[in-house]
C-alpha cells in the first residue's frame, strides 16, 4: 500500500486530500445523467467524480440506468484529477471482478479498522492526538487494518518502531487481539538458566531440549528456543491464538526450569529480554 502524503480527518476516518490517477477508489452514486454518472467518493473528505457515459460500460449504452442506480456502491479508477477545476474523472469498466472485490474488502477492513481505533483511544481523545496515532500505525504498516492486525500477530514488536507510547501500544494491542481474526500469533518470552554444578552445558542442553517440548508441544503450534547471551535464552510460540500462545511459551520455560533445577542448577522465566539485542 502506497502510504499517502494528505492526512486523515477524524470520525469517519477520510482522507483530506485528492485521489491519485490510476487508483482504485470506492464511490456512491450519487446522480445519474444523460453524459455520465456522479459519484461521491467514500474514501475521501468532499470528493466527487465523474465516470463519463463511455466509461461505465463496454459496447454501446442505450440507457444508463440499466447499468447503474442511484445509491449503489461501485469501485472505479481514477482516470484523471484536475484539481483545479475539481475535477475526477472515473472509470467504472476498467475495474474487473478480482479489483472491485479487493478494494471492496479492503475498505471494508478500513472500516473496522476506524471502529477499532475508537474503541483503543476511547471518546474522549483530542483529534489531533487520534490522528497522530492513526497516522503512526499507517506510516508502519500502510493502513490502519494492516496496523491493527501486525498487533494481533505479533504483539508490541508490531509497533515497537513508532513514536506511540507504551500505554498506546498496549491499547491498540489489546483492542488487536480482542477484534482482529488472524490465522496465528506470535509471542516471545525468555528463560535464564545457569548451571553451576558439575553436569555444566549438559545440564543446560538437556533444559532446553526440555524447553523445546520433549513431545508435548501440540501438533498447531511452532515452539523455538535459541541463544541470545548468557544466561538468556529466547523462546518464541506461534499458536493459532494468544491463550494457547501464553499457556505454551510458559510451560516451555517451565519445563526448562524444572529440568535446570534437577541438575542443581537455576532457572528463571521473564517476559522482556535482559541482554541488550542488536
Amino acid at each position: 500500500d502506497r502510504t499517502r502524503d494528505h492526512g486523515h480527518s477524524r470520525v469517519t476516518m477520510k482522507y483530506s486530500g485528492w485521489p491519485d490517477p490510476g487508483e482504485l477508489v470506492v464511490g456512491k452514486i450519487d446522480e445519474i445523467e444523460d453524459f455520465g454518472v456522479f459519484v461521491d467518493l467514500e474514501e475521501y473528505e468532499d470528493k466527487r467524480g465523474l465516470i463519463h457515459i463511455s466509461e461505465v460500460a463496454s459496447g454501446w449504452i442505450k440507457n444508463v440506468r440499466d447499468h447503474v442506480r442511484e445509491g449503489q456502491i461501485v469501485v472505479c479508477k481514477v482516470l484523471d484529477v484536475d484539481e483545479g477545476s475539481q475535477q475526477i474523472d472515473l472509470s467504472l469498466k476498467d475495474v474487473n471482478d478480482h479489483q472491485r472485490s479487493e478494494k471492496i474488502q479492503q475498505w471494508k477492513n478500513e472500516q473496522k479498522a476506524d471502529n477499532w481505533m475508537d474503541l483503543a483511544t476511547g471518546e474522549e481523545i483530542e483529534d489531533e492526538e487520534y490522528t497522530a496515532i492513526a497516522n503512526e500505525l499507517i506510516g508502519a504498516h500502510g493502513s490502519l487494518y494492516e496496523g491493527f492486525k501486525q498487533a494481533a500477530i505479533h504483539g508490541h514488536e508490531a509497533l515497537e518502531d513508532t513514536e506511540l507510547t507504551d500505554d498506546e501500544i498496549d491499547a491498540l494491542v489489546e483492542t488487536a487481539r480482542e477484534n482482529v481474526s488472524v490465522p496465528y500469533v506470535n509471542v516471545t518470552g525468555y528463560v535464564d538458566l545457569e548451571n553451576p554444578s558439575a553436569s555444566g552445558v549438559d545440564g543446560i542442553r538437556e533444559a532446553l531440549t526440555a524447553a523445546e517440548g520433549n513431545g508435548e508441544v501440540p501438533e498447531e503450534v511452532d515452539l523455538d528456543v535459541t541463544y541470545v547471551g548468557a544466561p538468556e535464552y529466547r523462546i518464541r510460540v506461534q499458536a493459532p491464538n494468544y491463550k494457547t500462545a501464553e499457556s505454551q511459551l510458559e510451560e516451555s520455560a517451565q519445563r526448562a526450569i524444572t529440568a535446570i533445577e534437577g541438575h542443581g542448577g537455576d532457572g528463571e522465566y521473564h517476559r522482556d529480554p535482559r541482554t541488550d539485542e542488536e
